[in-house]
């Protein structure tokens, strides 16, 4: 399917933030990329989902949650990372800006979050129901959402790894607490970061197939 890549800067808050837009010729929604622990935009395996999706008419928003500044503190203390309230209001921001400041046609949107990504895309989600039908989280902590989760009402796919046996456990805890539609799914003989053959391109077929599902 053809594609226009587009890269700009997105208004969030009192920051500008660096991002990447695919927009497939034939669009059914945005998904919304909040990458993980350490990570940004140029993840390989957020980019590998991305195409994947947009290979199934989803268009993508990878996006760098903190900004150069930011990133070299974190490089240094590793605290912003895991500060989801930031992060989370930032995807708020950027959700927003996608219902009313984009050169983008009005799509449902839906996030994917990858480590302490999930987290903060759980509480965007909650903090913006009527934007955010869907959710998915790949090898993701949901459970630092805490109190957001009895108030997320976005159906949420949670992708964990079968040998990644601490996180999968939270996540079952996660699911239970979530507000909303909510399923566990382990990937048989998957570690966290799902390197192993056929693993992370298992990932990005359920995730299109959930965005396609809850997104339409």
């Amino acid at each position: 399917m053809a594609t226009r890549t587009t890269e700009t800067t997105i208004p969030a808050g009192e920051v500008e933030l660096s991002a990447d837009i695919v927009l497939p010729e034939s669009v059914d929604g945005v998904v919304l990329f909040a990458h993980g622990s350490g990570s940004s935009r140029y993840s390989p395996r957020n980019r590998a989902v991305a195409g994947t999706l947009n290979e199934h008419a989803l268009a993508t928003v990878l996006v760098d949650l903190l900004t150069p500044d930011e990133e070299r503190i974190d490089e240094r203390t590793a605290e912003l990372r895991f500060d989801i309230d930031l992060l989370s209001n930032r995807l708020v921001g950027i959700v927003d800006w996608l219902r009313t400041g984009a050169e983008l046609p009005v799509l449902p949107i839906g996030l994917f979050g990858a480590s302490t990504g999930a987290a903060a895309a759980l509480s965007a989600a909650a903090a913006r129901p009527d934007d955010v039908p869907a959710v998915v989280s790949r090898g993701g902590r949901p459970d630092l959402a805490g109190a957001d989760l009895p108030e997320v009402r976005a159906a949420t796919l949670l992708l964990v790894g079968e040998r990644d046996e601490e996180v999968l456990g939270l996540n079952d805890v996660a699911r239970r607490a979530l507000g909303g539609e909510a399923v566990l799914h382990v990937v048989p003989g998957a570690t966290h970061l799902f390197e192993e053959p056929g693993a992370l391109e298992r990932v990005a077929d359920e995730a299109a197939l959930w965005f396609g599902d809850h997104l339409g």
